[in-house]
């Protein structure tokens, strides 16, 4: 096991490296001067330009500035961005409230999804599966912003059931309405994915064999149905955690949630090349740190995984 994680570990560096590459390739290729759209319509000396230029590299060729983005990131030295912040004290400032939103959307969705899927594929054809079905279509058809700023306007003005705006004072008890926004469009994923995975182990060879040996309903369903049915979406919601984190752009700007979805957008608008490569950074290896928690997580599901490692 500590050889497998250990080769995982390493299968981080090329992804790693290919990911940052790309993204500072993208941000370096923006058309415009970023020093110049600092100042607005304000012409500062160009001896303010050239010296602005070179503190940030951006005067030097594309290698050479990506070369020194990675040693610093390796030294922990993130510089400041364009309104010469410490990248690193807003990076710890940012990126907690994203975490939360991301961790409360993922509970939200698993919570929810796992539960209507089990029962939906327990009651197949039933009036309560045909409704969720379609439900679950309704929430897929329906874009984020549009489903962020119906309830907004209804729960969260309207009923007056949550704040409408989150602020600068964000913890886990404001955030739950955009974590529902958030988890809304996986949560039907999940759920539908559960169903499917439920039919097919509802007639596999064990689940009759359980039956058969007199097991009770519940942990038939608790103990084969449902912990065999988890595989394909535990492999989907570990994939997921990384995708709400740089989903969360649309959603920070609903319910103004000061996270890394609002200064990622802020930083592209900016052409801010090293604070957009940082964040996107922290996201890979958020996304690879998760997918390697559901390969571990394998093992406790599926004991022939264990065994066959």
């Amino acid at each position: 096991m500590t050889r497998y994680i250990l080769r995982r570990l390493l299968q981080v560096i090329p992804v790693f490296i290919g990911t940052t590459l790309l993204v500072y390739y993208m941000v370096f290729a923006l058309p415009g001067d970023p020093i110049a759209a600092l100042f607005g319509d304000k012409q500062p000396p160009q001896s303010v330009i050239d010296a602005l230029r070179a503190q940030y590299h951006l005067d030097e060729p594309f290698w050479v500035q990506y070369g020194l983005f990675l040693r610093n990131l390796v030294t922990f030295n993130l510089g400041v961005d364009f309104t010469q912040q410490p990248i690193a004290a807003t990076l710890g400032r940012i990126f907690p409230v994203t975490a939360m939103l991301a961790v409360e959307a993922l509970i939200i969705e698993a919570a929810f999804g796992v539960t209507f899927g089990l029962f939906a594929g327990l009651r197949k054809g039933k009036l309560f599966d045909s409704t969720v079905l379609v439900m679950s279509l309704v929430v897929i058809a329906v874009p984020t912003f549009v489903l962020g700023f119906v309830l907004q306007v209804v729960i969260g003005v309207q009923l007056g059931w949550a704040r409408p705006t989150v602020g600068a004072d964000a913890d886990w008890g404001t955030l739950v309405l955009p974590a529902i926004v958030l988890g809304l469009g996986s949560f039907a994923y999940v759920l539908r994915l559960t169903r499917t995975s439920v039919l097919e182990n509802m007639h596999s060879d064990y689940v009759r064999t359980a039956t058969a040996k007199g097991l009770s309903r519940q942990r038939v369903v608790m103990t084969h149905i449902l912990r065999n049915s988890m595989i394909p979406v535990v492999t989907f919601l570990g994939a997921d955690l990384g995708g709400l984190m740089g989903g969360a752009i649309v959603v920070e700007g609903i319910f103004n949630v000061p996270g890394v979805g609002n200064k990622l957008f802020q930083a592209v608008l900016r052409g801010e090349g090293p604070t957009v490569v940082v964040i996107v950074s922290v996201l890979v290896l958020v996304f690879v740190v998760a997918n390697l928690l559901v390969d571990l997580l394998y093992a406790w599901l599926d004991p022939r995984i264990r065994y066959e490692k």
